[in-house]
């Protein structure tokens, strides 16, 4: 199955180019921009379109690598032409393949199809997808092709329901993006105490780094330290003081901690924690909300 490309962006450059590297065969790209498609092209060793339709017309698979907020206008364009056995794929965390509206009186199969990866560069990501899972959701009838090009690649994948699609997507933010807010948010406190923001990265690096790689290989329960495993209530409850001055950090540190209580009751069951819990359950008094957020 010829596989084009529609967006010419950081995913399409690296799927390209991953299927490329693994022997499928790839027609090329087209893109709204010429230049893109072409630059796109070379570095992939294929073709670039002139034409959405002669893209089509050369393919039975089509990966639509464009923005998600783009997805929808483009599908309104690409289902104009004769569509009947194809597969249309778009790229998006966070959309379904219920995007597709009408897809099946095209005679046409809709999926998602996506990386659960930082694709941040046009030329290296690529290197990084083998490693990444895939999660698919679509058409049961041709899911199989799907799955089928991932397995050439050596890639992982995961099947899902379109149903569980922003779930999926809310999981990845909360493990990549806000983690970054959450960084964010401790270098900013070393800044308090006379850091620069890059002794600060410097200091939370190995610790960061370490218990990263322990929840990974051991689970949340098995890997949680610190005064919250403990039990600690003192040490938390001089923390939430020193926070007074930040509102919104403070809340932030309030409700991950509460959370990492939960996690702590798994590993120590039979310990009391009622009075821990009953602090970090303590709402921030009326109109704090909103003051210094992360501030």
């Amino acid at each position: 199955m010829k596989i084009g490309l529609i967006g010419a962006g950081k995913v399409g450059f690296s799927l390209g180019k991953l299927f490329v590297e693994n022997g499928l065969p790839v027609a090329g790209y087209f893109s709204r921009t010429p230049g893109s498609a072409a630059e796109a092209a070379k570095f992939t060793g294929t073709h670039h379109f002139d034409t959405m339709q002669s893209l089509i017309e050369a393919c039975d698979v089509l990966f639509l690598t464009v923005p998600d907020g783009s997805i929808g206008s483009v599908w309104a364009k690409i289902r104009e032409f004769h569509l009947a056995g194809k597969l249309i794929c778009h790229c998006s965390g966070s959309i379904s393949s219920t995007v597709f509206c009408g897809i099946d009186e095209c005679g046409a199969f809709g999926f998602s199809v996506h990386p659960l990866l930082a694709v941040s560069d046009r030329y290296g990501s690529y290197r990084k997808l083998p490693d990444a899972l895939f999660t698919i959701e679509g058409s049961k009838a041709r899911l199989s092709d799907v799955c089928a090009l991932l397995s050439v690649c050596g890639c992982r994948f995961q099947v899902i329901e379109a149903k569980n699609k922003v779930r999926y997507h809310a999981a990845a933010v909360m493990a990549s993006n806000l983690v970054v807010a959450l960084t964010d948010c401790a270098i900013g406190l070393l800044s308090k105490c006379g850091f620069s923001d890059d002794d600060a990265r410097a200091a939370l690096s190995p610790l960061m780094r370490g218990n990263l790689d322990a929840v990974l290989e051991k689970g949340p329960a098995a890997a949680l330290t610190g005064p919250i495993e403990r039990g600690d209530i003192e040490t938390v409850k001089k923390h939430l003081d020193a926070l007074e001055e930040a509102p919104g950090i403070r809340e932030v540190y309030r409700i991950l901690s509460l959370r990492a209580a939960e996690v702590a009751r798994s590993a120590h069951p039979q310990r009391d924690d009622t009075a821990l819990l009953d602090l970090l359950k303590h709402c921030p008094e009326e109109g704090d909300e909103g003051k210094g957020f992360l501030q």
